[in-house]
């Protein structure tokens, strides 16, 4: 077993690497998950008859979308390809892959969801 010195401040070196390697206008607004992909942001509204969730999710098609209500569970999730056919006699030196996917879960209050009143809506991104 071999000894090391303990270091009071060995996460000063982290978090000064992580303040200096950001984008200094996209401090505190990225909403990256664990797996590095972008998560929409949500806003989640309760009024005295319902709650309302918005979504930004501009580029996207109704039809991307999923929801699903599994007991008091709202599942709101997403799979995208970008696939853009060549033309003939094109060639490209450089071309990334576009895949975007998504699942946002939130967790309803028990015995207040009426299934029968649930409606979504996608307009201008949102």
């Amino acid at each position: 077993m071999s000894i090391t010195k303990w270091n009071n401040n060995a996460g000063m070196t982290t978090l000064f690497d992580d303040f200096f390697s950001k984008d200094l206008w996209n401090w505190g607004l990225a909403n990256n998950s664990s797996t590095n992909t972008t998560l929409p942001a949500v806003n989640i509204r309760e009024t005295a008859e319902n709650f309302e969730v918005e979504m930004a999710a501009p580029g996207m098609k109704k039809e991307d979308f999923k929801i699903e209500l599994e007991g008091n569970e709202l599942r709101i999730g997403s799979e995208h390809r970008s696939e853009n056919e060549m033309k003939e006699g094109e060639r490209y030196t450089r071309r990334e892959f576009s895949y975007q996917a998504f699942q946002r879960s939130f967790t309803l209050p028990k015995d207040v969801v009426d299934v029968d009143q649930i409606n979504a809506r996608y307009e201008n991104g949102v």
